[in-house]
């Protein structure tokens, strides 16, 4: 298979998977022991702690150890709402966020909180003015820092200083951008950082949320004193040991990767086009991750066109929801205003350390017959 779908997951790096099978051999004590087994274990976690605060220029002393991005954006939204409650219950969060965003507003919503959604713009970002739309009560306001549906590259430090400046607080999740482009923590200026490792060579099972600059905070899981209080529960060592390794090849590898990454995705997009010309590609003209292409194909419902493209030995994500048979359009397209039937016709192509030029030749010259196919199924418009 031609592996086209990194910003769902990244393979393991082997340099990473001999780090934590080591870990597994040698590191098998609790980390809280204080006996000499425990402290080795220890030493693991903090020095892997220091490797993911390098990545994004954060210090080790911020960074949490959750199991992923999932948690670690329901950790940085509902624990920082808990804190933030003598502000205010009301959050806001961009049309533009990952379901665990939306799931986590989902709870704050049952708990009582009022949320209010923040609009994309066209070209798929968030403009920063309309931060100032915000009603003053807003406690909390959840931005990523890059889409990983379209890969557009949002403003948040623009966001975070007008947030700032009328005393709301910041979550940012920067899952799909960590490892993809370079992020100073502080210029970003986000209270709340969020990473996953399983986006940048690491394991599944293991992230990070950098609560930083004292920001007020607090635990969802409770009853121990891991992580520093912020997080109960015995670490997953072995993720752990992985994540800050993966961490420490993608900072060192980063500007080179980045602009193989670019070459490869200007061919594959001048590809794109020459094998359908009327693909649309989503927030070209916005600043993206240079790993990502969103593109529908007008006629060829995603689903179908995925398919054809898997039966060719392409392995790449749909941009719209399917269910019994029916599509619904990715909610990310719909807050940018594509029409609903392009937005069905949507797939992501995002590409990784293990991409080359061969493989997008590959796929520019398998494209038009795919979607040939794909467009005989059956009406894109129909959503069925």
């Amino acid at each position: 298979m031609i592996y086209f779908d990194h910003n769902a997951s990244t393979p393991v790096r082997p340099e990473v998977r001999e780090a934590m099978r080591a870990a597994l051999e040698s590191l098998s004590a609790n980390p809280s022991s204080l006996h000499r087994d425990g402290q080795a274990a220890r030493a693991a976690i903090e020095r892997a702690r220091a490797q993911v605060a390098a990545l994004v220029g954060g210090a080790p002393n911020e960074v949490v150890f959750v199991s992923g991005g999932t948690e670690g954006d329901h950790a940085g939204v509902i624990g920082a709402a808990l804190a933030l409650e003598p502000r205010g219950r009301t959050f806001a969060r961009s049309a533009l966020e990952h379901h665990a965003v939306h799931g986590a507003g989902d709870l704050l919503r049952r708990l009582g909180w009022a949320e209010h959604e923040v609009p994309a713009t066209a070209d798929g970002y968030v403009d920063p003015a309309a931060i100032n739309d915000l009603p003053r009560e807003v406690a909390l306001v959840s931005v990523m820092l890059a889409n990983n549906e379209t890969g557009v590259i949002q403003p948040v430090a623009a966001i975070a200083a007008r947030a700032h400046a009328r005393g709301m607080r910041v979550h940012c999740d920067a899952v799909q951008a960590a490892g993809k482009i370079a992020i100073d923590a502080a210029a970003l200026d986000a209270d709340y950082l969020v990473l996953s490792a399983h986006k940048l060579g690491g394991p599944k099972g293991a992230g990070a949320l950098l609560v930083r600059n004292r920001a007020p905070y607090e635990p969802l899981f409770r009853g121990s004193g891991h992580e520093g209080g912020r997080r109960g529960g015995t670490e997953n060592l072995p993720g752990i040991v992985g994540f800050g390794l993966a961490a420490e090849l993608a900072a060192r590898d980063l500007e080179a990767e980045r602009a193989r990454l670019l070459a490869l995705r200007a061919r594959l997009e001048a590809g794109i086009r020459a094998a359908v010309p009327d693909a649309v590609i989503h927030g070209e003209r916005a600043p993206r991750l240079p790993n990502t292409v969103n593109a529908s194909f007008p006629g060829a419902r995603s689903d179908h066109l995925l398919m054809a493209l898997d039966a060719r030995g392409v392995a790449v994500s749909a941009g719209a929801a399917c269910a019994s048979g029916a599509v619904e359009p990715s909610p990310v397209l719909s807050a940018m205003g594509v029409p609903r039937d392009l937005a069905v016709c949507a797939l992501r192509f995002s590409l990784g350390r293990t991409s080359t030029a061969d493989e997008i030749d590959q796929v520019a010259a398998l494209l038009a017959d795919a979607v040939r196919a794909a467009r005989g199924l059956a009406p894109a418009g129909s959503g069925r």
